[in-house]
């Protein structure tokens, strides 16, 4: 099995103005998943969110990852337009081509970006993991962030960063 670490959208965006849930906990979290899997040899590919308009959008100090996680020449940036991170993306190929079929996620949005592109991954066939303390989410009206972590914690195949 050859394995990668995606990061899902955890750019400037997720720090500022409204930061999510434990932001700057989980950037110390990726970053350091990051150094690992390198220093594994496990490839580490980047999925960005793009939304014109937004402090989402493409080009803009938001679209950008900090610069504590911020892309090497030798990772793989998939851009993306929707909360699935393979609909209308390379991912998958790019996947196929470096022969990865097992994937270790972590990110932004648990319940939209992230929840979305691990179902897509498991309908792929590819082995997927969520970094249970790896991924975050914004208060919604209708349920705390630290609850809607918990419930997808619950729901997902997970391994938390001690284990990776």
């Amino acid at each position: 099995m050859r394995h990668a670490l995606i990061v899902i959208d955890f750019q400037n965006a997720v720090l500022s103005e409204r930061p999510a849930w434990q932001a700057e906990v989980m950037l110390e979290r990726i970053a350091g998943l990051i150094a690992r899997a390198r220093g594994a040899g496990v490839p580490v590919i980047y999925v960005q969110h793009d939304t014109a308009g937004s402090s989402w959008e493409a080009g803009t100090h938001g679209w950008q990852f900090p610069a504590l996680i911020a892309p090497q020449p030798q990772d793989h940036v998939s851009a993306k337009q929707s909360c699935d991170a393979f609909r209308h993306t390379g991912l998958q190929q790019h996947l196929e081509q470096a022969g990865i079929d097992t994937i270790y996620v972590c990110g932004y949005a648990t319940e939209f970006c992230i929840d979305t592109s691990v179902r897509r991954a498991a309908s792929l066939e590819l082995a997927t993991v969520v970094i249970s303390d790896a991924h975050t989410t914004r208060d919604r009206p209708h349920l705390a962030a630290p609850a809607i972590v918990a419930h997808h914690n619950n729901c997902a195949i997970l391994e938390n960063l001690s284990k990776m």
